[in-house]
């Protein structure tokens, strides 16, 4: 007899993005290991980046639970349509730069709203939930995050289930990126005394859970320090059998696929590139540098600002599957992280699909990363730090002179294939059937 699992999650098709793919997948494969998934998620959420393609990997199966969920988001949009929609999604522009606007919003949503802008669907939820969850007989409950108000839907859920019945509510959070320790925190003009509330909340949830899973060894590390509870780390993955080879473009393409925030700029790579450009004619007249998805003015202007303008192509979002395509056709496959301790534990989903893209990784990050041993250890490209900028030049240079080279189309699946979501979705169903 199947086993049900209830799975909380604000990020649902017809949601863009990597924060979407985790969970659909593992809903994908979860019925092959005996486990019966059935989804919560808003009814009309307000998502920054829509794909409506990942509606087409939706099992027909699966049972979809939606309320509706009261959006702040659209009520700040009253005051700035396009300044609310680019803080949503997590492009934050440096203070020096920002508007009245924008550090009005960023102060209303970090000391107004916690832990998030949806923490008001969390009291209609449990209620709705509640009933059903005795009614359908559920002892099983995920939640995922950010947004991390899905968790305090699993929080209050358990202490309700377990006060009016005398049976055990079994509970698992997900955290996809941490909570406290998350890069954007820092500048949401939280005040004292709401940094204090999140760190609260947070214990609360670890402690709380019957079992926390995260994404990256690091992340694991930090949770320990402040829970006894089991900690298990499911990274993210790949899901493609698409083994189709595209030719890579004419041009020596350098492509980072998604979001390039503020902070995530790497001066050290337009700087090389630069002098690289300087020197030699071969290299000019055959880079490009492409960028899909989101990127903040500021990446945008240090770019310029290096004289490489006329090789830089902005491409904006594609569905998932265009970004594949441009995966396989580019030369090598550029992979950025914020330059701090912080982020040591943030492990990318788009690393997994650079490594079945079978051309070679550019990782550039802070020391001693997660994903930089993922990179390494795969035998997929380099990892470097921001400041290794003689490395940097000597690795474009090799990467350049062998771009064409079929070494870079190894075959990896020794290396890589604990990373396919069947086999992620396999230690998640033992998992939940231990509990």
């Amino acid at each position: 007899m199947s086993k049900k699992v209830l799975i909380i999650c604000y990020y649902w098709p017809p949601a863009g993005g990597p924060g979407v793919q985790r969970w659909l997948k593992f809903v994908k494969y979860l019925s092959d290991f005996d486990i019966e998934p059935i989804v919560y998620t808003p009814q009309n959420p307000n998502y920054p980046i829509v794909d409506a393609s990942m509606l087409e990997e939706v099992p027909d199966s699966i049972t979809i639970l939606k309320r509706p969920i009261k959006e702040p988001y659209r009520f700040a949009s009253m005051l700035s349509r396009k300044q609310t929609k680019t803080i949503s999604a997590g492009i934050v522009p440096k203070t020096t730069k920002q508007s009245l606007i924008q550090r009005l919003l960023l102060y209303i949503r970090g000391n107004f709203f916690v832990p998030d802008a949806r923490v008001g669907w969390v009291k209609p939820s449990v209620a709705f939930l509640t009933d059903y969850v005795t009614k359908h007989a559920i002892d099983t409950v995920i939640t995922t995050g950010p947004p991390h108000s899905m968790h305090l839907i699993g929080l209050q859920l358990k202490a309700k289930i377990t006060e009016a019945s005398s049976r055990k509510l079994q509970w698992i959070t997900d955290f996809r990126d941490p909570w406290t320790t998350i890069g954007y925190h820092d500048k949401l003009k939280m005040t004292a005394k709401t940094k204090q509330k999140h760190k609260n909340l947070e214990r609360t949830v670890l402690e709380t859970a019957d079992h926390v899973l995260v994404t990256s060894p690091t992340t694991k590390q930090e949770f320990s320090a402040i829970t006894q509870k089991p900690i298990t780390v499911i990274t993210n993955g790949y899901d493609t059998t698409d083994e189709k080879v595209i030719p890579i473009g004419e041009k020596f393409t350098l492509s980072h696929i998604g979001s390039l925030l503020s902070d995530r700029n790497p001066t050290v790579l337009w700087k090389v590139l630069a002098k690289l450009v300087s020197e030699n004619n071969h290299f000019k007249n055959s880079f490009e540098l492409k960028l899909v998805g989101k990127v903040s003015q500021e990446v945008i202007d240090a770019i310029k600002g290096y004289g490489l303008e006329k090789h830089l192509t902005l491409v904006g979002y594609v569905s998932h599957q265009e970004a594949i395509t441009l995966q396989r056709q580019a030369a090598v496959l550029v992979l950025i992280e914020i330059n701090a301790e912080i982020t040591k534990g943030i492990i990318p989903g788009k690393v997994f699909e650079y490594l079945i893209a079978k051309r070679p990784i550019l990782g550039i990050g802070p020391k001693n990363a997660d994903v930089g041993e993922i990179i390494t250890s795969s035998k997929s490209g380099y990892y470097l730090t921001y400041h290794q900028e003689a490395t940097l030049e000597k690795v474009l240079i090799e990467l350049f002179e062998n771009y064409t080279a079929p070494k870079w189309r190894i075959d990896r699946e020794a290396h890589i294939s604990k990373y396919h979501r069947k086999e992620l979705t396999k230690t998640l169903a033992t998992l939940i059937r231990r509990l």
